[in-house]
């Protein structure tokens, strides 16, 4: 229903650049649906259920729609939004983006889709296929949950990643865990290998942070920087710049 009736938002999360002068390098837009009350409910509520079927699809559309019209409102911003292989050839997501960068065709330089580990070891050929389509176009792509699944490395050759954010669940708590700590320096090190940029998600105390930007990811995301807000940050921002 919520999908019909457009009962959608974005919440907007920033991705922090590592390093000085620690700006806003990005925000992700993650997809969340209202209930009957208007309550905000999670994409982790009902995402796994619908995931594969119709209804995920139909969010995928959902999402880029509203993160396309995001950029297009705020001219100065690049936003990232999720979307799984299964929406590569559907016709109404294409459809939404092509609409969209006919009017501006910049907004494809500000976008960054997000396909995850194992949503793209599902169909490996077809997202390489997908991804090569809309290079000239300037949308960047990045690798979500890095880390997570059987990712065959030998692949990283035929994708056109430019970015990869490392799982979460190797992040939480990493400075005081030496076998996350080694996980997540090979990680890294594959990443430079392929001249991808490296984000770092859930990052949750400075002690992680600090051992992450010591080990040289690029970007990091999570609590200690601001949580998933409806509210658009970048606004919240540009007030606190001013003193208004």
């Amino acid at each position: 229903d919520a999908v019909k009736h457009k009962q959608c938002k974005l919440a907007f999360q920033p991705v922090i650049q590592a390093h000085a002068p620690r700006g806003v390098a990005f925000y992700e837009g993650f997809i969340r649906v209202l209930d009957e009350t208007g309550r905000v409910i999670p994409a982790r509520e009902f995402m796994p259920q619908v995931e594969n079927t119709p209804i995920g699809r139909e969010l995928d559309c959902v999402a880029l729609e509203l993160g396309l019209r995001t950029l297009a409102k705020n001219p100065d911003i690049r936003l990232s939004i999720n979307m799984s292989a299964r929406s590569i050839g559907y016709s109404n997501w294409s459809r939404i983006l092509d609409k969209f960068l006919k009017r501006d065709a910049g907004l494809g330089e500000r976008l960054i889709l997000e396909i995850s580990e194992s949503s793209a070891m599902q169909v490996p050929e077809l997202v390489v296929d997908f991804m090569d389509r809309l290079q000239d176009r300037g949308i960047a792509f990045a690798l979500d949950d890095f880390g997570a699944s059987n990712f065959s490395f030998r692949h990283f050759r035929e994708f056109l990643f430019d970015a990869a954010k490392i799982d979460g669940q190797f992040v939480r708590g990493i400075s005081n865990n030496p076998d996350n700590q080694t996980l997540v320096r090979a990680l890294i090190a594959v990443a430079r290998e392929f001249e991808i940029l490296v984000t770092a998600e859930s990052v949750e105390t400075q002690e992680d942070a600090a051992f992450l930007v010591a080990s040289g990811v690029d970007c990091l995301q999570g609590f200690l920087f601001g949580a998933p807000s409806v509210a658009e940050p970048w606004k919240q921002e540009n007030k606190s710049k001013t003193g208004s």
